[in-house]
């Protein structure tokens, strides 16, 4: 059966992940910093909550977490310890609620960190930042029982090969607590299935297979032998991505989202699958809804 993802906020429902700056914060005082902090985070926590609510009653399987859910985690002058800010335990409550009732409603809990956050770059001082980072989103996965933190390959800095080997090492010195849960991605740019494949095969890494990726990024292999060989490194059920073009294939700027999936670009291999597919389009649970339709209508799930 197919689990359909909605990705980090929704488009129509008064459910809302708030955020602040480093440069609102650097005008405040030291104790309202804090209480500023505190209460966006304890803010986001019941939002989470609310968005699995609302996943459970609009039958959507899969939830993707906003990488800022806690705002400014690991900014270098502004950064927090969770435990040590005002209201804690009760930001920690709301996030270990999230998890009894995202397993109770069979709910898939996701993250998918930002485009700062690389292993690849041969500069330590990144690869240090992008740890820290990954290690704060596990930090929630634990309390809220993610399974997932997706990341793409980054930079090739001249030499694909030199790259991931990069990659290779910085896994090595990774918390249980990310590596059980890292998974990469092809991107749209640099490295496609065939550049990436490999390495998650080698490496024991789930491949998060994003078929617009790939459409966007041609290697000569394809959609059924990607999708074969992303299913068999994991050890969990696959998570996959899909999005559509917003102009269309024949315009240039096919690496755009539209708000909507086109029903043709969903893969007929998927239908028969199962797979989480995370929805990545601009109307959100609008679109993620209308796929359900059609995926109800044409194969009956």
């Amino acid at each position: 059966m197919i689990r359909l993802g909605l990705c980090c906020k929704l488009f129509n429902e008064p459910i809302k992940f708030h955020t602040t700056t480093a440069r609102y914060l650097s005008g405040l005082s030291s104790a309202e910093r804090e209480n500023k902090i505190s209460g966006l985070c304890l803010h986001n926590a019941k939002s989470l909550l609310s968005a699995i609510r609302f996943c459970h009653q609009q039958k959507i399987g899969s939830f993707r977490i906003n990488s800022r859910i806690l705002p400014l985690k690991t900014h270098p002058d502004f950064g927090y310890d969770i435990m040590q800010i005002d209201q804690a335990s009760e930001i920690v409550g709301f996030f270990e609620q999230c998890a009894v009732l995202a397993k109770q409603y069979n709910i898939r809990l996701t993250f998918h960190p930002d485009q700062f956050v690389l292993l690849s770059s041969p500069n330590i001082e990144i690869t240090r930042k992008s740890i820290e980072e990954l290690e704060y989103q596990a930090e929630i996965c634990e309390l809220v029982g993610a399974d997932v933190i997706n990341i793409h390959g980054g930079g090739a800095y001249g030499n694909k090969k030199s790259a991931l080997n990069r990659v290779t090492a910085v896994l090595k010195n990774l918390s249980d607590s990310v590596r059980t849960r890292l998974t990469f991605e092809n991107d749209d740019r640099i490295y496609c299935p065939k550049d990436l494949l490999p390495f998650c095969e080698e490496n024991d890494v789930p491949f998060v297979y994003d078929v617009h990726h790939h459409r966007c990024l041609e290697d000569g292999l394809f959609i059924e032998e990607v999708t074969d060989r992303a299913i068999k490194t994991w050890d969990r059920e696959p998570l996959f991505h899909i999005s559509s073009p917003k102009y269309g294939w024949d315009n240039g700027k096919t690496n755009l989202h539209h708000d909507y999936i086109n029903f043709i670009d969903f893969p007929d291999y998927w239908k028969a699958l199962n797979i989480t597919v995370e929805i990545e389009a601009k109307a959100k649970e609008l679109a993620v809804v209308k796929m359900q339709k059609y995926l109800k209508q044409y194969i009956g799930v």
